[in-house]
């Protein structure tokens, strides 16, 4: 559990629906920006739609597995 809160520092440790809200937003914010990355990536012949394919994977889980630990955390299921 002690590498989870590592990993995912903002989804631990959520008192209110205030910080719940804000941490999802992050990790969407995240997300999109990652999007815009990968799509400028893209543009590069084989290896940019290879290289935005495996980033955009890896961020997309990550953030997924972010805000469910968040609302986990928040529910008082996972501490």
């Amino acid at each position: 559990m002690e590498q989870l809160k590592k990993l995912f520092p903002l989804s631990f440790g959520l008192e209110d629906v205030k910080k719940l809200v804000i941490a999802i937003v992050i990790y969407l914010v995240v997300d999109l920006v990652c999007g815009l990355v990968c799509s400028i990536l893209g543009i590069i012949p084989l290896l940019g739609g290879i290289a935005a394919w495996v980033l955009g994977t890896l961020v997309g889980i990550y953030t997924l597995v972010g805000i469910v630990l968040a609302v986990l955390s928040f529910l008082k299921i996972v501490q």
